[in-house]
């Protein structure tokens, strides 16, 4: 079978791939980042089954490599037996397909053995079995991609980690982890989790620019020869122009623009209109093409996509940027310092710049859709005894805890307005652990910092978990 990602070209993102593969060949692990729709999948899948873009990178050296790509969408909540099995079956898989058969047959006869045991220590056994045997024995180099790997952060645990490392003592230099997420780690998941895994992975940061020239001209072109159509170079200069070549919005764009019928619209906006310019934007009686698209279900979906993926922190920090616009304040009273947080994190990812949008199409969806909606009064966070999501107004804040931060803020959520000493948390959090004795003021104090940054408007002045000085703290919904 012929995968999508075989078809683009061998110089498609070439600069990232790059260095995804020098620390690859260090044996090292690393981290891709970008935000929601940037291209991730498409690049795990790029190692994965384009030939020509191996060749290009490591040469004839390529047959020493394996890339086992595996989406964490599949495993989202599940135990880690379960992802235990999910891995070694990517992995039989991924033999399977690369066409070695003899060391297809091996592994599914070691992965069936270790299964009938029904027990998470004997199929690990199995899959350092399996290790083994390529790494050691076959001398391959094995890489696993963990695609949408943020999915699998409310379940995963310091074993995950553990284990990792056990593979990569074995294997040493022929076994790396490339992790692709929508933020840093060490951000998502904090050190101590990290801590077995810590030393191959931090700091290993690969940030995908939001326009890849190659990579966004053959989908383009591939769009317009499946759909039998083609649209003007002034239509997507346009539309470029006003997604700034993120590869998801750009795509839906493209499709969006080929499926209408609204010939108005098309020729309109090829006609020199300025789309970055709010008081150029008015093409006849049917709108712009900002408002074509947000109209469109599946871009406002993308978009809000990107949205809620922010922290709260950086969600009032782009409002604000929004709202000040609107009240005609000057850029340099109201500019953000260029070492912010939340700000570094958003230039990294390509979404803010300069105090200013990249995107000029995601800003109107938020001048449009969000900013307008946001309450004046501060939003609360809640527990669902239903579904078991924590939120906070629209925002899904459960989706983004690990485990131990999930444990803390439904306890604090279901104990408002009380002072909880930190004995109490620590009782409460690390329940399940043999001995709480072990634990340090600093894990707490870490645990606690994280779970400001990610339900926190400003996580410096928190207004929900407060801390009561030489007591503990207090938890306002």
């Amino acid at each position: 079978m012929e995968h999508f990602e075989s078809l683009y070209p061998a110089n498609t993102r070439e600069n990232e791939i790059a260095k995804i593969l020098g620390f690859v060949k260090e044996g090292n692990s690393c981290q891709i980042v970008s935000l929601p729709g940037g291209g991730r999948s498409n690049l795990l899948g790029l190692l994965t089954y384009n030939r020509n873009v191996r060749l290009k990178h490591l040469g004839e050296n390529q047959k020493w490599f394996h890339f086992v790509l595996s989406n964490f969408t599949e495993v989202r909540k599940r135990s880690l037996f379960d992802t235990t099995k999910f891995l070694f079956l990517n992995l039989v898989d991924s033999i399977r397909e690369r066409g070695k058969q003899e060391e297809y047959q091996k592994l599914q006869n070691i992965f069936k053995e270790s299964l009938s045991f029904n027990d998470e220590l004997v199929l690990f056994q199995g899959l350092k079995q399996a290790i083994d045997l390529l790494a050691i024995e076959k001398e391959l180099a094995v890489v696993f991609l963990f695609d949408r790997f943020e999915d699998y952060i409310p379940t995963v645990t310091p074993e995950f980690f553990t284990n990792l490392r056990v593979l990569r003592d074995r294997a040493k230099y022929r076994f790396s982890v490339v992790f692709s997420t929508h933020k840093p780690l060490e951000d998502i998941i904090g050190a101590e989790i990290l801590s077995d895994f810590y030393q191959f992975v931090a700091g290993h940061i690969v940030y995908l620019p939001l326009f890849d020239k190659d990579g966004l001209d053959f989908r383009i072109s591939y769009v317009e020869k499946v759909s039998g159509k083609k649209l003007g170079k002034e239509i997507i200069d346009s539309i470029l122009s006003i997604t700034a070549g993120h590869p998801n919005l750009t795509r839906l764009a493209v499709e969006m623009m080929l499926e209408t019928t609204d010939v108005i619209l098309t020729r309109s906006v090829a006609k020199g209109k300025n789309l970055r310019d709010p008081s150029s934007r008015q093409v006849g009686t049917q709108g712009d093409m900002f408002d074509f698209l947000l109209e469109q279900k599946s871009m406002k979906a993308a978009l809000y996509d990107i949205w809620k993926t922010l922290t709260p922190a950086e969600q009032k920090l782009l409002t604000n940027v929004i709202l000040n616009e609107v009240k005609n304040l000057d850029p340099s009273v109201v500019s953000i310092p260029q070492d912010d947080k939340q700000n570094n994190y958003l230039q990294n990812v390509g979404l803010f710049k300069n105090n200013k949008f990249t995107i000029p199409l995601f800003e109107q969806f938020i001048k449009k859709e969000i900013s307008q909606t946001i309450p004046q009064a501060k939003q609360k966070i809640a527990f669902d005894l239903n579904t078991h999501d924590i939120t906070k107004g629209e925002l899904v804040l459960s989706d983004t805890l690990t485990p131990s931060e999930f444990k803390l803020l439904r306890y604090l959520v279901q104990n408002p307005n009380k002072i909880i000493e930190r004995e109490e948390i620590i009782n409460i959090v690390w329940a399940n652990t043999k001995s709480t004795a072990g634990v340090t003021d600093q894990a707490l104090d870490q645990l606690i910092f994280r779970v400001r940054k990610k339900i926190e408007d400003d996580p410096n002045n928190p207004e929900h978990l407060q801390t009561v000085k030489g007591r503990g703290f207090r938890f306002l919904p």
